[in-house]
């Protein structure tokens, strides 16, 4: 049995979060931890807005702060609902600190954080990714799944390859923990600079792959990274999961950096599962 991280804000629920979380517990028998997140200092409301000539109401403030927490509850009452309905174990976490160190911590206790690509715990609405989102994937302890604001049950893998260990070392966990995507169609990645390159450890990975996956193909594509994976990548079913590593402040695979990741998640609104070495 697996654990796996719901991340929620409790003031902006995402059923897509609930979903994917849902449907991978049911897949692999595996426990829900919804940890929803909350900060002294986010609510729904803006402070600087209710200061008036006499100061910041304090019946008002009551008021709202109430409010945003029947609010949170609420959201913890539709995890738990809808987990009762599906016969999911499950855990709740109310952290209560700074939102970003509460869920990093949780991720050294966990196998798999499953986290929307909106989520700010804010009042912003920045582009994908969020600050939140790049700081959880740069510094987590487990593999997370951004996952895209409305749920599709997964039908297809992508593996982003690259030579690296790191890309590796995300489809091992992977496998690890979706067994049963074994039967789906699988394609391996791998863009190259030039026509001449060849995939490197090409019948390694492949042997390797073929461990997991009954029905796989190799594709490699010349050009620029960025521009090619993205293109490529737009003709997937929203029915995809792609699997990439690497997304550390120290990456310098030209495939599988940073910016790589951030680029894929601004432009495709499929799950991308992304696991690195420390």
């Amino acid at each position: 049995m697996k654990k796996i991280i719901a991340a929620f804000d409790g003031l902006k629920f995402s059923e897509a979060t609930l979903n994917y979380a849902t449907e991978l517990a049911i897949s692999g028998k595996s426990v829900v931890a919804g940890v929803f997140l909350e900060s002294f200092l986010y609510h729904s409301f803006n402070l600087f807005d209710m200061v008036g000539s006499q100061g910041i109401s304090q019946t008002k403030l009551k008021r709202l702060l109430k409010k945003d927490q029947e609010t949170r509850q609420q959201s913890v009452e539709s995890f738990k609902r809808s987990c009762d309905k599906l016969a999911i174990n499950y855990l709740i976490h109310q952290d209560k600190s700074f939102a970003i160190t509460d869920l990093l911590k949780e991720s050294i206790y966990a196998d798999l954080i499953v986290i929307d690509a909106n989520e700010t715990l804010n009042h912003l609405e920045p582009d994908k990714p969020t600050p939140f989102v790049k700081e959880l994937l740069a510094d987590a302890q487990s593999p997370v799944l951004v996952v895209p604001p409305v749920y599709q049950p997964f039908e297809r893998v992508i593996i982003l390859f690259d030579g690296h260990p790191s890309s590796v070392y995300a489809l091992k966990m992977f496998t690890y923990l979706f067994p049963w995507t074994a039967k789906y169609p699988t394609e391996i990645v791998y863009v190259k600079d030039r026509k001449s390159a060849l995939l490197p450890d090409g019948d390694l990975i492949g042997e390797y792959a073929r461990c997991h996956f009954e029905n796989l193909v190799i594709t490699q594509l010349t050009g620029e990274p960025e521009d090619k994976l993205i293109a490529h990548l737009k003709k997937a079913s929203p029915r995809t999961v792609v699997i990439m590593g690497a997304y550390s402040r120290g990456a310098v695979s030209r495939m599988f950096n940073n910016s790589m990741a951030n680029k894929l998640m601004e432009a495709l609104d499929i799950p991308l599962f992304i696991a690195h070495h420390k």
